[in-house]
């Protein structure tokens, strides 16, 4: 049974590196007891429409990410938070903690310091350095398969890795077109072909899972900067970020090839020329992966949902 959408839920808006988040801070759906990846799946069954009501054209767009804070299931966290898209739900989502922390503190729930929030893939640590600068604990980072050849229709054979950052990741070996925005149709078209033939040749992740974020890369423009990526999402929008994931991917698949040590910094651009600093530590054997941005508030608004509305509950054209 589908529950009605309240009339108002308050949001607050803001970028982290040019990619938004949506963060619901009033009138989210009571998903009941449990951990957070059990309320994820109370979210998913029961409360879908709300997703795409908040995320979705009329009021948001396909590039938007929600974020549904909550009470945190795991002690000592100062909130939970679920992440979805337009099309579903993350387990973790980088560049939107960066974006949660920055809200929490313009709201006055946090200040400058350490501060644990509880997601569905696990509890991340944030470090709030000041009004917008934030450090994310990822959750451990690793390469589960390195080399793999993908036949790739219309385009011919494609060699990438897979890893985990907090999603699934086929990160690319192979040349992509220069990572601009100009070139952003042509990365989309060639990351989404990658990701239909992963699908089609049963190349997944963990224990089956649907590897659903591709990144391409190329050279960096940034100052500084060590490489540049594209990250293409589960609904076809790709990051205006550098991704949090996709550099916790980035960052354990170096981990493993030698070629980046424990505490050495990782300058990762996204196609708009922002950057995230990354680290890693080694903990128990476990890459964990740390990453820093900055993420600036942009509104606050109440999203009105009219029963008459015929496009209450969202739509993708």
């Amino acid at each position: 049974m589908m529950h009605p959408l309240p009339p108002r839920v308050s949001v607050i808006d803001s970028h982290t590196g040019g990619e938004p988040t949506r963060v619901v801070v009033v009138g989210g759906p009571d998903l009941g007891p449990g951990d957070l990846a059990a309320r994820l799946r109370a979210f998913r069954e029961k409360h879908d429409h709300f997703r795409s009501a908040v995320v979705n054209e009329p009021r948001g767009s396909d590039v938007l990410v929600g974020a549904l804070l909550c009470e945190p299931g795991a002690p000592d966290c100062v909130a939970g938070a679920i992440f979805f898209n337009n099309v579903g739900y993350l387990g973790m989502c980088g560049h939107g903690t960066i974006g949660v922390v920055v809200t929490l503190a313009h709201l006055g729930l946090v200040g400058p310091g350490t501060h644990r929030l509880d997601t569905p893939v696990g509890v991340v640590e944030a470090t709030l350095e000041g009004q917008n600068l934030v450090t994310v604990r990822n959750v451990p980072s690793y390469r589960t398969r390195a080399g793999v050849r993908v036949e790739v229709e219309g385009i011919g054979p494609i060699t990438g890795d897979v890893a985990w950052g907090g999603n699934w990741f086929f990160l690319v070996h192979d040349p992509a077109p220069e990572i601009a925005p100009a070139n952003a149709e042509r990365l989309t078209d060639l990351a989404w072909r990658i990701r239909q033939a992963l699908a089609a040749q049963g190349i997944t992740g963990d224990d089956g899972h649907e590897i659903d974020h591709v990144e391409l890369f190329g050279p960096p423009t940034a100052p500084g900067a060590h490489g540049k990526n594209f990250v293409l999402c589960p609904g076809k929008a790709y990051d205006r970020s550098p991704c949090g994931t996709g550099t916790s991917a980035k960052v354990a698949c170096l981990m493993a090839d030698g070629k980046l040590r424990e505490g050495q910094r990782w300058r990762q651009e996204g196609i708009l020329g922002s950057t995230f600093d990354a680290f890693a530590t080694l903990e128990g054997g476990k890459i964990v992966p740390l990453i820093q941005g900055s993420a600036f508030v942009t509104s606050e608004a109440t999203l009105i949902f009219d029963e008459d509305d015929p496009l209450r509950l969202g739509a993708r054209p």
